[in-house]
C-alpha cells in the first residue's frame, strides 16, 4: 500500500484526504439526521398518545363509577392513569394520524430553520 500511495502526486493526495473528509463529515451528518429522526418520531408519537388520552379522559368523565366494583376518589385517581396508557397503547398501535400531521410539521420547520441559517 505505501508503494502506492508513493506514486501519488501531493496534488492528489490533498484531493483524496479533502474526499475523505467529506466522507466523514456526510457520514456524521447522516448519523445525526437518523438520530433526529428518531426523536421526531417519539416526540410525535408521545404528542398523540396525549391528545388521545385528552379525548379518551373527556369521554370517560361521562361514565360513572359503580359503587359495587369500588368507585370513589381512588377509581378516579386511577383511572386518570388508566386513560394515560390507554393514549400511549393506542399511539403506538397506529393511533389516529396525529403524529403523521406532527412529524410533519415539525421537519417542516426543522427544514425552514436549517434554510434560515443559510445551511
Amino acid at each position: 500500500m505505501a508503494s502506492a500511495l508513493q506514486g501519488l502526486d501531493t496534488t492528489t493526495m490533498q484531493g483524496v484526504a479533502a474526499s475523505t473528509a467529506r466522507a466523514e463529515k456526510l457520514a456524521r451528518a447522516q448519523h445525526a439526521g437518523a438520530m433526529n429522526m428518531a426523536k421526531i418520531d417519539k416526540t410525535a408519537q408521545e404528542f398523540e398518545a396525549q391528545f388521545i388520552a385528552q379525548m379518551l379522559e373527556n369521554m370517560f368523565s361521562t361514565v360513572e363509577t359503580n359503587p359495587v366494583l369500588g368507585g370513589g376518589e381512588g377509581e378516579e385517581m386511577y383511572r386518570s392513569l388508566m386513560v394515560d396508557e390507554y393514549g400511549k397503547l393506542l399511539a403506538r398501535s397506529g393511533g389516529i394520524g396525529v403524529a403523521d400531521h406532527v412529524k410533519r410539521e415539525m421537519l417542516r420547520l426543522q427544514e425552514a430553520t436549517h434554510i434560515g441559517k443559510g445551511a
